[in-house]
């Protein structure tokens, strides 16, 4: 593309790395009195650079604080993520670092607080671990490599999960997680197609891989997270006698984390540390149509992510990171990102229990002092928040809904969500509810947010509450909105680490000429941009052009302050029996910011249909007083508003009160909907809606 910038180079070990700032050191960083990056009101937060566009492409956009450059690390000292974790324990050894908790009580169900354990002491365990890792790889598996081979990690987030990872950085191996719930194929699929000899993995995940171990040629070591010895064992009846039988029969060597750290004590090895350009990760996307991808990621991106991370997350009067709840799966490059961050920032991470529907019991016992979260888990916060507010009965309620009100109106004025009277009436005990009382900001990311759920989350907690956009091939987020910008809908502007440009898609009539704003494929290269698909040279240079252009898939449009919000796919749309093609998503998201009764949805469509069909998730609180209602003829208002063409328009629904889960694979790990098996899920409801026809017509006549 004429015209255009070079694509940014991996740096080289011995290359000065763009930061920020020169010198100075992290503890600057986490202090509220560093500038986060915010440009003035009312001008652009992303500008184009001059003679960029080219015809069927837009200008290419930056970030308006760093025009010139992109940044590469938040200190010239950090170029890999070992760097990092050694930065940390040199400045905050003795803070705490890894939080859990444990059941002290099974039968009346009784939690112990936080157990916390240093940074030195996260620090010495991954040495050791780290050394019994390369002693069980050159003695047991016999492995020719002793450097940049695969160990995949198969756990739900908790400390031994944190302290792999860091042993693994130390002595320079690549990390590949798999997904907590993810199914026999696609764990035998990731584990060959990376020839892993060992494998770490909790308790209940060891059946699962000694089931399939015959399978699994390269796999030689199974290390245990737990224990697998109690006091109340019977002799040959032991989880720890049966495993091991059951791992020797299979020709596999099984050993708990304990003795591996042992092993690291009596034969300790150095560290080997990486350079930037050696791979980090290879995180395999969860994959919504095809098999998983392998997104090969290298330090250089890891330190990307942590310039993000330091520059674009809002500070509030607080330290950006003090503690963190971790319950996004680990899996996911989103909270890799996030505890990456937190732990350069010399933060607590607090993991929670595994159960994500107790979250508020983690919440309340951690008291974090940041929030990362997805909108399906803020959905589920604004539910309960106008249960016990706007949609309560008596005086109290009053005073809510007038109190709530008033903050929205402000916030519709750009003004801000805090309120002198309101705040401490309302969103200080809703804060306080949530265990959100120490909190500065939310951060959203994964999918958007609707404009009523972040305005009513705004304003309910009196809080910064921004989106941000990112794939696990940008390391996570690539753009994120900034602090005391009040609107919705849009992910912010480029981050200083990346630069962007919008494709024409002319099929879908997205064209960089469009007006008011140009749209498009939005294209994205940056310091954090993933190196390749691994053993997939097809499909990355499908992704990847030429010119290092990563092409996302997303569709975007970038306002005249350079925000840029994600509006569409470029593969997810149908064309229907009369001809017309229809892009799903958008018509998803205009019917659910229409139709409140209507939590989630999934709107399909087929060549041989003249019209579409959903499958709707309800919202239980407001759909309750609203169940004798006709929900068609909100289904046709919403429709109108959003001026939807006749064939646009959803003409028969079926309402399910949890349709989309991860347990019935409808949905993603990262709570992604999966439209191919979305179908086969509800094909019997599909052809029954089809038959049934158009019930639009006869409910609204």
């Amino acid at each position: 593309m004429s015209g255009i910038p070079p694509r940014p180079r991996e740096p080289s070990p011995t290359d000065k790395l763009e930061a920020p700032v020169e010198g100075g050191s992290l503890e600057d960083f986490n202090k509220d009195s560093v500038t986060v990056i915010v440009s003035p009101p009312g001008q652009p937060q992303g500008v184009p650079l001059p003679d960029s566009a080219r015809p069927g492409y837009s200008s290419v956009y930056r970030n308006a604080a760093f025009v010139d450059r992109l940044i590469q690390t938040p200190h010239p000292d950090i170029r890999t993520q070992y760097d990092a974790f050694q930065y940390s324990v040199s400045h905050f050894g003795s803070r705490n670092m890894l939080g859990h908790r444990v059941l002290v009580d099974p039968a009346r169900d009784l939690w112990s607080p936080y157990i916390w354990q240093t940074y030195d002491t996260i620090a010495e365990r991954r040495t050791n671990c780290g050394s019994g890792l390369c002693y069980l790889n050159e003695h047991v598996a016999k492995n020719a490599k002793d450097t940049q081979y695969a160990l995949t990690l198969f756990s739900q987030n908790r400390p031994e999960w944190i302290i792999t990872d860091l042993a693994c950085h130390a002595y320079n191996l690549i990390v590949v997680p798999l997904y907590d719930n993810l199914g026999p194929d696609s764990s035998e699929f990731i584990i060959n197609s990376v020839e892993s000899p060992i494998l770490v993995a909790s308790l209940e995940h060891l059946p699962k891989i000694l089931a399939i171990s015959h399978k699994l040629p390269h796999l030689k070591v199974i290390i245990s997270m737990d224990d697998l010895k109690s006091e109340t064992d019977l002799p040959k009846q032991s989880k720890d006698d049966i495993l091991r039988a059951w791992a020797a029969e299979k020709g596999v060597a099984l050993y708990t984390m304990a003795e591996v750290e042992e092993l690291g004590k009596k034969f300790p090895r150095a560290h080997s540390p990486p350079v930037p350009s050696d791979i980090l990760t290879i995180n395999y996307t969860s994959g919504t149509t095809s098999a998983p991808k392998g997104v090969v990621l290298t330090h250089a991106n890891f330190v990307g992510a942590l310039a993000l991370g330091f520059m674009h997350l809002p500070r509030s009067g607080m330290e950006i990171i003090d503690t963190v709840l971790s319950y996004l799966p680990l899996a996911h490059i989103y909270e890799r990102a996030t505890l990456g961050i937190g732990m350069c920032a010399g933060g607590q991470i607090a993991f929670f229990r595994g159960n994500v529907q107790r979250i508020l019991e983690d919440l309340r016992e951690a008291h974090p002092t940041t929030f990362t979260s997805v909108p399906r888990m803020l959905t589920r916060f604004e539910t309960g928040i106008k249960e016990k507010t706007v949609h309560a009965t008596g005086w109290r309620s009053n005073i809510a809904r007038y109190g709530l009100a008033v903050k929205l109106k402000q916030l519709e004025d750009g003004l801000g969500p805090n309120h002198a009277l309101w705040d401490r009436l309302i969103s200080k005990k809703v804060r306080a509810n949530a265990g959100l009382e120490r909190v500065g900001s939310i951060v959203s990311g994964s999918a958007p947010l609707t404009h009523d759920t972040h305005q009513f989350l705004r304003a309910a907690f009196g809080l910064t509450v921004v989106q941000g956009y990112g794939l696990s091939e940008t390391h996570a987020a690539c753009c994120v909105q900034q602090a005391g910008d009040y609107s919705t809908e849009n992910c912010g502007p480029p981050a200083a680490t990346a630069e962007v440009c919008l494709r024409d898609v002319p099929d879908l009539n997205y064209l960089s000429t469009d007006k008011p704003f140009p749209r498009g494929e939005l294209l994205i290269r940056s310091t954090t941009l993933f190196r390749e698909y691994y053993k997939d040279p097809e499909r990355t240079s499908q992704a990847i052009d030429a010119d290092g252009w990563f092409h996302t898939g997303d569709v975007a449009q970038i306002d005249d302050m350079g925000r840029i919000a994600i509006i569409d796919r470029v593969k997810n749309f149908f064309k229907l029996s009369q001809g017309e093609y229809v892009a799903p998503e958008l018509i998803e998201n205009r019917y659910l910011a229409g139709c409140p009764l209507v939590q989630t949805l999934f709107v399909h469509g087929d060549s041989v249909q003249p019209y579409l069909v959903a499958i709707a998730a309800i919202q239980p609180l407001s759909f309750a007083p609203f169940a004798s209602e006709i929900l068609g003829t909100e289904l046709e208002k919403a429709a109108k508003e959003a001026k939807f063409q006749g064939y646009e328009r959803v003409r028969n629904l079926r309402l399910f009160v949890d349709p989309f889960t991860i347990e019935n694979d409808v949905l993603t790990p990262t709570l992604k909907l999966k439209r191919a098996s979305a179908v086969t899920v509800f094909r019997s409801t599909i052809e029954e809606m089809y038959k049934q026809g158009d019930i639009t017509r006869q409910i609204v006549a």
